[in-house]
C-alpha cells in the first residue's frame, strides 16, 4: 500500500506543477505565434517567451530543489522499486542535471532566436528566398552548438541535442539502426518501382487525389476523423497553420493544427490523423501526474509512434477505408463518386519519390529523415556551413530520390524544425515508424479481431489499447524500456519492413 507523500516530495510536486504552468503558458504563446499572431507582435512575443523560459529554467536550477530531491530520495528509499514517486524523482533529477549545465543567458538567447527564426523561416519560405532565413539559422545553429558543448553528453556533439528528445539514444546507436533500415529500404523501393512499371495504374487513377476537394468540407471531414479515433474536442481544437503540429498545454487543452490544400486530398486528411495521434497521447497522459515526469510522454520517438501509427498503420489500411470510404465519397461526390475503393486505396498508397516530407508515402518517407539526419550532423560539427546548406540539400536529395528541388521552398526551407531550434528531433520520426510497426503487431496479437473492428469503425478499441500500454505510463520507463515491455523485442527495422513487404507486394502483385 502506498504511504502518504513525505513532506519533501509534496514540496517538489508543488514546485514542479508551478513550472508546468509556466511551460504551458509558453506553449500557448507558441501556438498563437504559429496560428494567429500578427506580424508586428513578434518582438513582444520574443520578450514574453524569453521571460517564461528564464522563469522555468530558474525554478529547475534553484538549489532548494536539489535539497528537496535529496531529502525526498531518502524519505522514499524504502518504497517499492516500482513506486511511481521514485520514477518521478528520477525524471526530475535528470531534468535538473541538464538544466544546470545551461547558462540562463543561453536559455534566454535561444528563446529569442527561435521566436524570430520561425517568423523569418515562414517569410523566407513564402518568398522562396533562403538568404532571408540564413542569418537567423546561423544564430540558432551557433546557440545549439553552445548547448551541445554545455550539456556534454556522449561521444558526439549531436548526442547532447538528441538526448533532449530521445533520452538515452546516441548517434552511434542511430547509425546502426538507420544503416540496417536504409539497406533494406533502398532495395525494397527498387522492387516496388519495378513492380509499379508492370502494374501500370491508369493515368486518371494516379491523379484522383488532385481533384477538387473544397476546404470547407475538408474541415468537416478532419474534425470527424479525429473525433472518431477518440480525440476529445471538449478538451482540444483543430486550427490552421503553415506547418502542422500538436501542442499539449496540459489536461483539458490540446491543440491540433493542419493545413488544407483544395487540390490535394492527402495533405489535410493524413496530416490531421498524424497530429490527432499526438493529441491522443497528450489527452491520455495521467492527469493526476500533471507537472511531473509521469504526466509527460517518455520520448519524441514514442510520441511519433502514436502519430505514425494512426496516419499509416491504420489510416492507410484497407480495414480503415472499408469503413471510411463511403463517408468520404458522400462528402466529395463530385471528385470521388466515380472512383472505386480499390482505386482510391491504391492512390493513397502510391509509392513515388517526392519533394515534400510531410506528403511523402510511407515507403520513401524515412529517406527524407535519413537525409536530414546526415545534414544535421554536418551542420552541428561545422563540416557544413549555413551558406552551403541549399546546395548540400539538393545534392543529397538527388542521390536519395533521383530528383532535384526546383527551389529552396521545396527543398531546405520546407520544414520548420531548424528555425525552432529542434536539432535532434528529425530522427524521432523514423524511430516512431519502427515503434509503430512493432506496436501494431502486438495490438493485433492482443486484439484478435482488430482488423474486423476497424472495418466497422470501432477505432477506440485500438485507442484504449494504446492508452493502457503506452500513454498511461508517462515517463515511468524510457522509450527503449517501454518498447521492450510492450512488444517483448528491442527496437529494429524488422517489423516495419515486414509490414511494407506484406502490404505492397499485395498492392503491386
Amino acid at each position: 500500500m502506498t504511504q502518504p507523500n513525505p513532506p519533501a516530495y509534496v514540496q517538489i510536486l508543488k514546485r514542479e506543477r508551478k513550472r508546468a504552468l509556466i511551460n504551458s503558458m509558453s506553449g500557448l504563446l507558441g501556438w498563437d505565434e504559429r496560428t494567429y499572431l500578427p506580424g508586428k507582435g513578434i518582438p513582444l512575443r520574443s520578450d514574453q517567451l524569453a521571460l517564461l523560459a528564464c522563469m522555468s529554467h530558474d525554478l529547475l536550477c534553484d538549489p532548494k530543489l536539489l535539497e528537496l530531491l535529496a531529502q525526498a530520495e531518502i524519505e522514499l528509499k524504502l518504497a517499492d522499486a516500482d513506486d511511481p514517486r521514485r520514477a518521478n524523482l528520477k525524471g526530475i533529477r535528470r531534468q535538473v542535471q541538464r538544466a544546470q549545465k545551461l547558462p540562463a543567458e543561453l536559455v534566454e538567447a535561444m528563446a529569442r532566436a527561435t521566436t524570430v527564426g520561425q517568423q523569418a523561416w515562414e517569410a523566407a519560405k513564402k518568398a522562396n528566398c533562403y538568404a532571408d532565413f540564413a542569418p537567423a539559422l546561423q544564430k540558432i545553429l551557433q546557440l545549439k552548438r553552445e548547448e551541445a558543448q554545455a550539456v556534454g553528453i556522449g561521444q558526439h556533439p549531436y548526442d547532447s541535442l538528441l538526448d533532449e528528445y530521445e533520452p538515452g539514444m546516441t548517434v552511434q546507436e542511430l547509425e546502426v539502426i538507420f544503416k540496417s533500415l536504409k539497406t533494406e529500404l533502398v532495395a525494397f523501393i527498387g522492387n516496388v518501382v519495378a513492380a509499379k512499371k508492370k502494374h501500370k495504374p491508369s493515368a486518371s487513377a494516379s491523379r484522383i487525389l488532385e481533384r477538387a476537394f473544397p476546404v470547407d468540407r475538408q474541415k468537416i471531414l478532419c474534425q470527424t476523423v479525429a473525433a472518431s479515433i477518440g480525440f476529445d474536442f471538449n478538451a482540444g481544437r483543430l486550427d490552421e497553420t503553415a506547418h502542422p503540429f500538436c501542442s499539449g498545454q496540459g489536461p483539458g487543452d490540446v491543440r491540433l493544427t493542419t493545413r488544407y490544400n483544395e487540390r490535394y486530398f492527402n495533405e489535410a486528411f493524413f496530416g490531421t490523423l498524424h497530429e490527432a495521434g499526438h493529441g491522443l497521447y497528450e489527452q491520455n497522459l495521467p492527469s493526476e501526474h500533471y507537472g511531473t515526469p509521469l504526466g509527460q510522454a517518455c520520448s519524441l520517438g514514442m510520441h511519433e509512434s502514436q502519430s505514425r501509427l494512426w496516419e499509416n498503420q491504420v489510416g492507410r489500411s484497407m480495414p480503415f477505408w472499408d469503413y471510411y470510404y463511403p463517408i468520404v465519397q458522400a462528402i466529395f461526390p463530385e471528385s470521388l463518386g466515380d472512383v472505386a475503393k480499390p482505386t482510391f486505396f491504391a492512390a493513397i498508397n502510391d509509392v513515388q519519390p517526392s519533394l515534400i516530407r510531410i506528403e511523402a508515402d510511407e515507403v520513401t518517407y524515412n529517406l527524407h529523415i535519413l537525409l536530414r539526419f546526415e545534414l544535421e550532423l554536418a551542420l552541428i560539427t561545422g563540416e557544413l556551413s549555413v551558406q552551403d546548406l541549399p546546395a548540400a540539400w539538393n545534392e543529397k536529395f538527388k542521390a536519395y530520390f533521383q530528383i532535384t528541388p526546383e527551389n529552396d521552398a521545396l527543398g531546405c526551407l520546407q520544414d520548420i524544425h531548424w528555425s525552432a531550434g529542434l536539432f535532434g528531433y528529425f530522427p524521432t520520426y523514423t524511430l516512431g515508424n519502427l515503434y509503430a510497426a512493432q506496436f501494431m503487431v502486438k495490438a493485433k496479437g492482443d486484439l484478435a479481431d482488430l482488423n474486423q473492428r476497424l472495418s466497422q469503425g470501432h477505432f477506440r478499441l485500438l485507442t484504449d489499447w494504446l492508452q493502457h500500454n503506452i500513454h498511461a505510463h508517462g515517463q515511468r520507463y524510457s522509450a527503449k524500456e517501454l518498447g521492450l515491455k510492450v512488444t517483448g523485442s528491442p527496437l529494429s527495422q524488422h517489423a516495419f519492413m515486414h509490414y511494407l513487404r506484406e502490404k505492397y507486394e499485395t498492392l503491386y502483385a
